[in-house]
Parts: C-alpha cells; sequence; structure tokens
C-alpha cells in the first residue's frame, strides 16, 4: 500500500483510520512512543508516523478531521499544528531503514538488569544526572559486540552506557518532568551538593522522632510458648522463606520493650494475614488483647471467619465489630471488649469510636492504613504510643514507603509467591456489549465466577439491570457499603457457595476479599479509579487456584478521552502483571502524582532535582552520619 496523506477537514471516521493504520502495518497500543505505533481512544487517533520526529494527534468532530498536532510522548505537551500528515506504510525494507531511524538502536524488547524501562522513561544515573532512556546497542569495543545501554541527555547528547551501570527510574517531588541534564557542566554536582546539605537536616529530625519513640516504654511479649508451636503447626499451606522471615522479625519486636511500629509490605496473597494471625496469638498467650483494623465491612467479616476457623481448638475468644451491626450484637461486643472477655476483635473504624474500651489492648493490626480517613489516622498515631503495632499493605503510601525506604520505620517484605500461582492476565479497552459477552461465556463456561465492579451506588441498579438483559441466563447479584448488613451478608453467602455467577460490586471488595472460584474481574470506569486501587482489585481474583489462568479486564467509556495522568495509571496496570509488582505500583504511583510534599514542602524540590531514588539514598547515608555523631 503506498502512503496516505490526510489533511485538517477530510471525512474519515476515526475507524476507518485504525483499519487503514492495521493494514499499513502499524501496532495498536495503549500509549504511543515509537514510530510505527497508534492508539485509537473515541474522538482521537494518536500515531507515530515513521518519518515524523514526534507523534501526532489527530482529532475528530464526528467523521471529520478538526485538527492535527504533535505531542511529546513523555509529557503529552502539545509543540505544533498541521494542515496535513503523510503515513508511509510499515514494510520490511522501510522498515530495516527506520530500528536506525527510529533510535538508531538495534535488538531492543530491555536488559535482565533494567526490565522495567522502557524507550522514553526518564532516568537517574548517579555520576551524570538525569536523562531520557532510548534502548540498547551492541558497540564493537576491541573486536568484541557488547550490548550497551544509550541514554539521552540535554541538547541531545547521548551516553552509551555499559549494560551493568547502576540506572534508576527517576520518580520526582512534583508530578511533571524534570529538566534534563547538561553533560560535560557542573550542573548535576551542583544538585547533588544541595541536597546533601539539605538531608542532614531532614535526618537530625527524623533521628529525634525515632529516639523519642526509643525512649517510649512499651510491653515485653513473652517467648513462644508450646501451644503457639501448635497452632502454626495447623496452617493448612507451606510457609514461604519470607513469611517465616517476617514472622521472625515480628515476634522479635514484640520480644523487646520498645513499641513495634513495622510494616509488612506483600503483593496481594502473599500470606501477610498469617503473619499477623501468628503475632495475634503470640499476643493473646502474653495475657494482652489485640485488635485487627481493617478499612470495609465484608474484609472485617471475611477475617473473623479466618481468625475463627484458625484458632478453634483454642481457648481464644474472637468477635467482630462494624457500624454495620444491630445496634444490641454491637453494645454486647463493646462490653466483651471491655471486660477482656474478648480476646481478638476484628473491626472497622468502629473500633476507634469513644465507646471502645480495651481491658488490656497490647497489638494492633492495621490492614491498609491508607485507606483510612485523616481523623482515623490521628487516633491511629495515638495508639502507637502505647501499643505494638503492625502495619499490612500491598501498595505502600508514598510516606511510609519512604520512612521505610530511608531506615527511619522497620519494615518486612513478603517477595515469595505461594506455589502454582499464575500472573494475572491484563487487558484495558473499551466498553462493548460483545466483549463483555466473550468475557462473561469463556469464564462461565469453565465453571469460574465473576466480579464486575461499578463503583457508583446511584447507578449499581442499572449497570445490574443492562447485565441481566445482556446475559438473562447469568445468574447476578449485588453488593455495596450502603446495604443493610444482613442483606449483604446473603448477597455474600450466595456468592461464596455458587448459587451467584456475578457479583456486582462496589471498590467494597478491594481489600482482602479471597474467593479461589471466581478469576475473572471486570472494572467499570476503570479511568477513575486511583492505581493503587486499579492493583488491589485485580488481587482479588487469582487466588489459590491450582494452574489456572486469571484474567482482569479495565473497561473505559466508548469514544471517551482520557485525562492523561488516567493513560499513564491503566499503562502501568497493563505494564506491571508480574507476580510481586506492588511495590512497583507504588514507585509507579509516586511518579504520575509526584513525591509531594513528604516531609515538608521545602524538601519536594530537592526531590525533584534529583529523583526520589537517589534522595532517599542521600538521605538514608545522612541518617547513619547522624548517628555515628550522637
Amino acid at each position: 500500500m503506498d502512503h496516505k496523506k490526510l489533511n485538517v477537514g477530510d471525512s474519515f471516521p476515526p475507524e476507518d483510520l485504525a483499519v487503514l493504520l492495521t493494514r499499513m502495518r502499524y501496532q495498536k497500543c495503549q500509549l504511543v512512543a515509537q514510530p510505527g505505533q497508534f492508539a485509537l481512544r473515541g474522538g482521537i487517533v494518536d500515531v507515530f508516523p515513521l518519518t515524523y520526529r514526534s507523534p501526532m494527534r489527530l482529532e475528530f468532530e464526528v467523521d471529520q478531521i478538526a485538527s492535527i498536532r504533535d505531542f511529546s510522548p513523555q509529557d503529552g505537551k502539545s509543540m505544533a499544528c498541521y494542515d496535513e500528515l503523510f503515513i508511509l506504510p510499515v514494510t520490511d525494507t522501510i522498515e530495516r531503514k527506520i530500528r536506525a531511524a527510529r533510535t538508531r538502536f538495534e535488538d531492543f524488547e530491555a536488559l535482565a538488569e533494567h526490565k522495567d524501562l522502557v524507550p522514553g522513561d526518564i532516568v537517574v544515573h548517579l555520576q551524570y544526572g538525569i536523562g531520557r532512556y532510548l534502548g540498547t546497542k551492541k558497540i564493537q569495543l576491541k573486536g568484541k559486540k557488547k550490548r550497551h545501554i544509550a541514554i539521552e541527555y540535554a541538547k541531545g547528547e547521548i551516553l552509551y552506557l555499559d549494560a551493568s551501570e547502576p540506572l534508576e527510574r527517576y520518580i520526582g517531588g512534583e508530578g511533571v518532568p524534570p529538566k534534563l541534564t547538561k553533560l560535560h557542566t557542573k550542573e548535576w554536582e551542583r544538585a547533588k551538593r544541595k541536597t546533601r546539605l539539605a538531608v542532614h537536616s531532614v535526618a537530625r529530625d527524623l533521628l529525634g522522632l525515632q529516639a523519642k519513640r526509643n525512649l517510649l516504654q512499651g510491653y515485653s511479649f513473652s517467648k513462644d510458648q508450646p501451644w503457639q508451636q501448635e497452632f502454626e503447626a495447623e496452617f493448612p499451606f507451606e510457609e514461604t522463606p519470607d513469611q517465616l522471615k517476617a514472622t521472625r522479625e515480628v515476634k522479635k519486636d514484640m520480644e523487646s520493650d520498645r513499641p513495634m511500629d513495622r510494616l509488612l509490605c506483600g503483593d496481594v496473597g502473599y500470606g501477610k494475614t498469617e503473619v499477623a494471625l501468628r503475632a495475634a496469638f503470640k499476643a493473646v498467650m502474653s495475657g494482652k488483647q489485640a485488635a485487627i483494623l481493617v478499612p470495609t465491612t465484608i474484609l472485617a467479616e471475611q477475617h473473623y471467619l479466618v481468625f475463627q476457623k484458625r484458632v478453634k481448638n483454642f481457648p481464644i475468644s474472637v468477635e467482630v465489630l462494624s457500624r454495620f451491626q444491630p445496634r444490641g450484637t454491637q453494645t454486647a461486643v463493646v462490653a466483651s471488649i471491655k471486660s477482656g472477655k474478648t480476646d481478638i476483635v476484628i473491626g472497622t473504624h468502629r473500633l476507634l469510636s469513644k465507646d471502645v474500651k480495651f481491658k488490656d489492648l497490647g497489638f494492633v493490626v492495621i490492614d491498609e492504613e491508607q485507606r483510612f480517613g485523616v481523623r482515623h489516622k490521628e487516633k491511629l498515631k495515638m495508639l502507637r504510643a502505647s501499643v505494638d503495632i503492625l502495619t499490612l499493605t500491598a501498595t505502600p503510601i508514598p510516606r511510609t514507603l519512604y520512612m521505610s525506604v530511608v531506615g527511619v520505620r522497620d519494615m518486612s517484605v513478603i517477595n515469595t509467591p505461594p506455589k502454582s500461582r499464575l500472573p494475572i492476565e491484563t487487558h484495558v479497552m473499551e466498553y462493548d456489549d460483545g466483549r463483555i459477552l466473550d468475557i462473561f461465556q469463556r469464564e462461565l463456561g469453565r465453571g469460574g465466577q465473576i466480579y464486575f465492579i461499578h463503583n457508583r451506588v446511584k447507578s449499581i441498579d442499572k449497570i445490574g439491570a443492562r447485565l441481566k438483559e445482556l446475559m438473562p441466563h447469568v445468574r447476578f447479584g449485588i453488593a455495596h457499603g450502603q446495604m443493610p448488613a444482613a442483606t449483604l451478608e446473603v448477597v455474600m453467602k450466595d456468592f461464596l457457595e455458587r448459587r451467584i455467577d456475578c457479583l456486582i460490586a462496589t471498590s467494597i471488595i478491594e481489600s482482602g476479599i479471597d474467593i479461589p472460584n471466581v478469576n475473572t474481574i471486570v472494572v467499570n470506569r476503570a479511568d477513575s479509579f486511583g492505581l493503587s486501587d486499579l492493583y488491589q482489585l485485580r488481587g482479588r481474583v487469582g487466588r489459590y487456584q491450582e494452574k489456572r489462568q486469571a484474567y482482569a479486564y479495565f473497561l473505559t467509556p466508548k469514544n471517551w478521552v482520557l485525562s492523561l495522568d488516567a493513560e499513564k495509571r491503566l499503562a502501568a496496570i497493563e505494564r506491571f502483571t508480574d507476580l510481586g509488582s506492588g511495590f512497583k505500583i507504588a514507585l509507579e504511583d509516586l511518579e504520575i502524582r509526584g513525591a509531594g510534599n513528604l516531609l515538608g514542602h521545602q524538601q519536594s524540590g530537592f526531590i525533584h532535582a534529583v529523583g526520589f531514588d537517589l534522595y532517599c539514598r542521600m538521605l538514608r547515608l545522612a541518617v547513619n552520619e547522624e548517628k555515628t555523631t550522637r
């Protein structure tokens, strides 16, 4: 096929243009980053023609081309408008002449050491500064060809680095792209010097906080007793090495006379709950009460069932408390907590209410702290002064991540996936009835169940009616946080016992719901969710099934123009599908939103100047230096 010329004002439906580009061997993708790619989103077509320096955006009004302009694939900013556009087909001959014109690098897909980098990513090199990762190229040195990393710096200068060179993805403090470093100047050294001076004052403040915590007298829990070994031996799965290590670290903290404040970071389904269970059991064996604080009623009920089942052979009382329980039930549970009859209580933020008084609280688990509001977090701060706290998370919030990375907050990490766990196959696409039918037929055809997430209570019944009309043979149920507790309990029980094929729910199921038979999740209006929320939702499927592939579909409205941040979030969730991607997702989220005001507004400028990773390393070094001078 010969070249195609497009003019502003031409009548050319965007769908027809997508078909044409496919015939011309352009690759359809979510975000356009390299020559030979295109993306279709409603009334917008992005295309990177082979002979252009930048990708082009065509905006349509109905079926007419309204404008043609180029844009930066890094930040989406437009640079110039055009009256016409020439598109050459990707032929074998032209393609070979263009792997040189694209970035002048051959045989890219990325190095194992830098597998999370894609061309266009902003990176930081300790010696040379901030540049743009372009890919890799084999260069002949001393008669041998060796692969090198290529980084573009200011003024288009390209530096070829050995593949073993340490390189970090740039994460800034202000959510905007940084300036690339000028080579052969002292610009980068000046930025590092200023940051080094700034982090020392922060290090002193952090150590001051840590010193105050160390002065607090905590409760020293007893060593493991015989019942502890019996309880742990009843765990029905084989522990991973990371689970065992995390358990040892938590127990060591509990046995010290300093209040524990440890973060346990592990991907969804990696066994954080079992570590928390063992710690809670240890607390009860030492005569203390334990509280498990969770963000949703459904999760509280599920944890309650898990805890009850695990302690059934021991004289331990477990209760659940949430605001959706009948008033009489709440009153009885509150009274049993106060009298000490309840050993372990699992609840939502209802546990933080004024009327809840513990007889002898010694240990608190906080599941996904970022899901709690500011007022609740203030109460949690007060708890930290007197009891041992274990915080569980799959995607740590920036401040938590930051405090742990610099060594001021204790952290345990579970990196090992359970046996037979497969990565979840992830797709981002526009809503389409035909695709929905295909998705349902595939999952229900293999005897599975489905989550359909719609995060608007006002319109959830309408969505339910639409799906029922589309698939009258499917048994649907609806669940959301504003339902009466008894009704919600019935729906969840029906879903657990497979009397419901598809649960249409809000993000109430986001944290901790484990139903092994559910291996497809469909998220409607995925563009309106945060990145960590999308990640948590995806983690609800693919749980404890022997080699059963799980699927996640993130839907955007048809013919809808997404914001740049929404595009980045959806591209990230599609990109990070490997098991154990929680940390990467947290960092990606940090990059999209900016590191922001982590320890005061004055520090965000320094984070922006050198990147989050290098800033944290400098701060960790400063903390260690300050420790030695005290």
